[in-house]
C-alpha cells in the first residue's frame, strides 16, 4: 500500500475506535458527574485523615466512584492531601480513580480480552496495597511535611456554594442538573485531548508500524507466553512505562494502543504495564511536582514505577498458572474490525449521544446564568492539565496536529491514493 492509503487506513482505525468506545466514555461521565455531584469531597476528607485499614477502603472506595481522568484526578488527590487526608489514602484514592473505575473496564472490555479487565481491577487493587506498604516502609515524613507546607502556601481551592444540598435536592431541582451538567462537560473538557491523541496515535501505529518494530523494541514479543522467560517479561514490564513517560495519553486514551501493542505480540505483563502506566507519563510528573514539589513527586513515581512492575509480573504468572493468559489471535487487530456496523454499539452510540445533547443543554443554561456572577467576582474556573507551560503548548500543538492528520486521512488521502 501506498503511503496515501496507509494515511487513510490510519484516520479509519483512529475515527472508528473512538466510534467503537463512545457510548463508553459517555456512560461512564455521566456516572462520575453524578458521584462528583452528589458525594462532596468534604465528606471524603473527613474519612480519610488518617492512614489506616479504613481510610484505605474509604479511598479506593471514593476512587472507584470517581473520575477516571488521570488529570482530574490529580486535581482531586490534591484536594484531598491538602484538606488533611493521608498519603496513602489518598494515593489509594489516586489509584483507584484511574484504574478501577467502571469506564475504564467497559473500554478495556471493547478492545481486549476479558483477562485485562480483571487484570485491571485485581491489579489496582493490589497497586493500592503495594503502595500502603511502600509508604509504610520507607516512611517519607520530611517529604509529607513539606508538600503540606507547600500546599498550605498555595492558593486555597474555591469551593461551590451549594455543596452541603442534600442529594435528594439536587436530583430533584434544576440547578442540581445544571451542575451535573457543567461537571460532565468538564468531565470531557478534561480528557478530550489526551482521548485525541491516544487514538489518533494508535491508528497511526496500527497502519504504519510493521510487527517487526515490535519484536526489537520488546524483548520476545511474538514468542508463545510459555516460551518467554523471566528477564523478558521484566524487560517488558520496564519498557512499557518507558514508552509510555514521553506520551501525552491519560488513562482511557491509552487502551487502543494497548490493544495494538497486544495484537504485535507483546506479552500480557507488558500490555498491563503499559495499560498502568498513565499516572507515571511525562506531564503527570510536571503536575505533581507543581503541587507537592520535585522531591514528592519523584517519590510518587518510585513508588508507581515500582508497584506497576511488581503487579504487573504478578498478574502475568497469577494467570499462567491457571492456564488463562489471553492469546493474541482471538482478539481482532484494528484493520480486521468493522468499526461502524450496527450493532449493539452503534444504538448504545445513538442513545448516549441524546443524553449528552440533555447534559449539554443543562450546561449551557448553567454557563449563561453564571457568566454575571463569575464576571463579579473577577474569575473563571479553567480545566487544564497543569498550567501553560512548555508540556501545554506542546499538547496543544499534538492535538493541532492530530486534527489536521485526521482531517486529511479522512478527506485528501482516498482522493490522492
Amino acid at each position: 500500500m501506498d503511503f496515501f492509503s496507509l494515511w487513510h487506513q490510519a484516520a479509519l482505525i483512529s475515527t472508528g475506535y473512538f466510534w467503537m468506545a463512545l457510548w463508553a466514555f459517555v456512560l461512564g461521565y455521566i456516572i462520575s458527574s453524578l458521584i462528583q455531584v452528589l458525594i462532596t469531597k468534604e465528606r471524603m476528607q473527613k474519612a480519610m485523615g488518617k492512614t489506616g485499614p479504613r481510610s484505605m477502603a474509604l479511598g479506593t472506595f471514593f476512587g472507584f466512584i470517581s473520575s477516571s481522568c488521570s488529570f482530574a484526578a490529580l486535581a482531586t488527590t490534591r484536594s484531598l492531601f491538602q484538606k488533611g487526608a493521608g498519603l496513602a489514602p489518598s494515593v489509594a484514592f489516586l489509584l483507584a480513580s484511574t484504574n478501577l473505575v467502571i469506564e475504564l473496564g467497559i473500554v478495556i472490555s471493547i478492545f481486549l480480552a476479558w483477562q485485562f479487565v480483571v487484570a485491571e481491577y485485581i491489579g489496582g487493587i493490589l497497586l493500592i496495597l503495594f503502595a500502603w506498604l511502600f509508604i509504610r516502609i520507607t516512611n517519607p515524613k520530611k517529604l509529607i511535611k513539606q508538600a503540606r507546607e507547600r500546599l498550605h502556601n498555595g492558593d486555597e481551592e474555591h469551593q461551590h456554594g451549594d455543596q452541603q444540598a442534600s442529594w435528594q435536592s439536587k436530583l430533584t431541582s434544576r440547578e442540581g442538573w445544571q451542575q451535573i451538567g457543567m461537571t460532565y462537560v468538564m468531565e470531557w473538557q478534561m480528557v478530550w485531548k489526551d482521548v485525541l491523541i491516544g487514538f489518533t496515535v494508535a491508528g497511526v501505529i496500527a497502519a504504519f508500524v510493521p510487527e517487526s518494530f515490535f519484536h526489537g523494541l520488546f524483548p520476545g514479543a511474538g514468542q508463545t507466553e510459555g516460551d518467554l522467560g523471566f528477564l523478558s517479561l521484566l524487560a517488558q514490564t520496564l519498557i512499557g512505562p518507558f514508552a509510555a513517560f514521553f506520551t501525552f495519553i491519560g488513562s482511557m486514551g491509552n487502551i487502543p494502543l494497548a490493544a495494538v501493542l497486544f495484537g504485535n505480540g507483546v506479552s500480557f505483563a507488558g500490555v498491563m504495564a503499559f495499560i498502568f502506566s498513565d499516572l507515571v507519563v511525562l506531564p503527570v510528573l510536571r503536575i505533581n511536582a507543581q503541587y507537592y514539589g520535585w522531591k514528592m513527586s519523584l517519590y510518587i513515581l518510585a513508588l508507581l514505577l515500582c508497584g506497576l512492575v511488581f503487579v504487573s509480573l504478578i498478574m502475568h504468572y497469577g494467570f499462567a498458572a491457571f492456564g488463562l493468559l489471553p492469546d493474541a489471535t482471538t482478539v481482532q487487530t484494528a484493520t480486521e474490525r468493522d468499526h461502524f456496523r450496527v450493532n449493539y454499539g452503534f444504538i448504545l452510540n445513538l442513545i448516549f449521544l441524546a443524553i449528552s445533547a440533555v447534559l449539554v443543554f443543562f450546561w449551557y443554561r448553567a454557563k449563561h446564568a453564571d457568566s454575571g456572577h463569575e464576571h463579579e467576582h473577577g474569575h473563571e474556573h479553567h480545566h487544564d492539565h497543569g498550567g501553560a507551560g512548555a508540556g501545554t503548548w506542546v499538547l496543544r500543538s499534538l492535538v493541532v496536529i492530530a486534527m489536521l492528520w485526521l482531517a486529511g486521512g479522512l478527506l485528501v488521502a482516498p482522493l490522492m491514493a
